[in-house]
């Protein structure tokens, strides 16, 4: 049935319709069919696992970007293996998702022969949420690591202006009967794209969050994105910051610190984004059976310790987005209002058919 309005605007929508909106958005953007569904695919993926930030709300900058020219739609991917465990691949300045899920390929096809794959990528772009290509490696058997850097969205320690980026750091480790370890926090005290999120509603934020453009602390989420984001831990995050910009893009070859365009703010030119993935077999150590019975054993032990007060039950990394993405294919990815009126401009600049909700089948008890 079709699902119901809400008093916010908000709907619920399918999984496969926000695909197949996606795909020929990207399509009539110069995306190759396989590509541009590569995309949407991942988009969703956010949406279900409740990261509103990196699903379809982007699906509009990332079309700016096409039309400027700023992403290249038809990338020539170069790779060289300047070590048996090694590969660099140049991006041609394609869209993150591509260009990231090639290189993990890379990486678990090297480790599928020596053990340990790394891959430098460099001429890259935004590649959404960090999670999509750890969770590859899982489906693959790998435990892996994901690195990138991004545009400047928070000072280096001390400083106000804006240097490094929010840098998601993404581990994924396959696990056993209990669910797989996934891991993906960005180096901010907060995700960039849920700053976006809460000023495209006019939302405030809480203290803490964020500095103006004069450095001052503020709860205005506009001016906390002109300003600068605060790194998560203080100092300690800011030195992981630094060092995702090293991992990324000075040993990468691409652009580091401020030289990586905003994803928003600068059409003048393709990002120059950097990741770096590194993908290893889990039974280098010991049989994979082995090591999976341990990954069971451990979380079970955690999830058996005493609770804190107010503590109904201890989850592990990417336990509740995972619950979050299984109830969603039941019952429907949630929409806003303002989402779906950007969706819907863009839909009709580029003439295709926007999404309606009438293949969402959503139960509001």
């Amino acid at each position: 049935m079709t699902d119901p309005a809400h008093d916010d605007g908000t709907r619920y929508f399918s999984a496969d319709e926000l695909v197949s909106f996606g795909t020929g958005m990207f399509i009539a953007h110069g995306l190759p069919a396989g590509d541009a569904a590569t995309v949407a695919r991942d988009l969703v993926a956010a949406d279900l696992r409740g990261l509103a930030s990196h699903g379809v709300a982007r699906i509009p900058i990332y079309c700016k970007r096409l039309r400027a020219q700023a992403i290249n739609p038809t990338p020539a991917l170069k790779i060289e293996r300047p070590a048996p465990a090694v590969a660099s691949i140049d991006g041609d300045d394609g869209i993150g998702f591509v260009v990231g899920h090639r290189a993990m390929d890379e990486a678990i096809a090297i480790a599928r022969t020596t053990g340990i794959g790394m891959v430098g990528i460099r001429r890259s772009t935004h590649y959404g949420m960090a999670a999509l290509y750890v969770m590859q490696a899982i489906e693959a058997g790998m435990v892996s690591m994901a690195f990138t850097n991004s545009s400047p969205a928070m000072p280096a320690w001390g400083g106000r202006t804006n240097f490094h980026g929010a840098a998601p750091l993404a581990v994924g480790a396959p696990g056993g009967k209990r669910g797989d370890y996934v891991l993906d926090l960005a180096m901010t005290v907060i995700a960039r794209g849920k700053i976006r999120l809460a000023a495209s509603k006019g939302e405030p934020i809480p203290l803490g969050l964020a500095l103006d453009n004069e450095g001052r602390p503020t709860t205005d989420a506009q001016a906390a994105f002109e300003g600068v984001l605060l790194p998560f831990g203080g100092v300690k995050g800011s030195a992981i910051a630094f060092m995702m910009d090293i991992f990324s893009g000075v040993l990468t070859g691409s652009a580091f610190g401020a030289g990586v365009k905003s994803l928003y703010f600068d059409l003048s030119g393709p990002q120059d984004v950097g990741h770096l993935f590194i993908a290893f077999r889990p039974d280098l150590f010991m049989p994979m059976q082995q090591y999976r019975d341990r990954m069971d054993e451990m979380i079970d032990r955690v999830k058996a310790m005493p609770r804190a007060e107010g503590c109904d039950e201890i989850l592990i990394p990417g336990e509740p987005e995972a619950r979050t993405a299984a109830r969603r294919a039941v019952s429907g990815i949630p929409v806003t209002a303002d989402v779906i009126r950007a969706l819907a401009s863009e839909a009709a600049q580029a003439k295709v058919a926007p999404p309606d909700g009438r293949a969402t089948a959503f139960d509001a008890g």
